[in-house]
């Protein structure tokens, strides 16, 4: 098994891993800087104020993106599984 094969899908699982959180973590962090922004201008000092809108963004998020997520994972399952073969020869 040569390892660079190994180093490529490391990284290929690597940058997925990245995307996903990006994606669901993206629209958190916006959503949670236009709160900060409107609790400085007023000087409302709530927590639960920035923390609900985060969390329903956050699952929101979840459930638009989760289709794309299954089937980006389960595309580098099949493609690590389908070339078994190949990378132990």
């Amino acid at each position: 098994m040569d390892p660079g094969i190994i180093l490529d899908l490391f990284g290929q699982a690597l940058w997925l891993i990245v995307v996903i959180v990006a994606v669901i973590v993206g629209p958190s962090l916006a959503v949670g800087l236009m709160i900060s922004v409107f609790q400085a201008a007023t000087q409302i000092n709530e927590q639960t104020l920035s923390f609900l809108p985060r969390l329903i963004v956050t699952l929101l998020a979840v459930m638009w993106a989760g289709p794309w997520i299954v089937t980006k994972i389960s595309d580098l399952f099949n493609y690590m599984f389908l070339n078994i073969p190949r990378l132990i020869s």
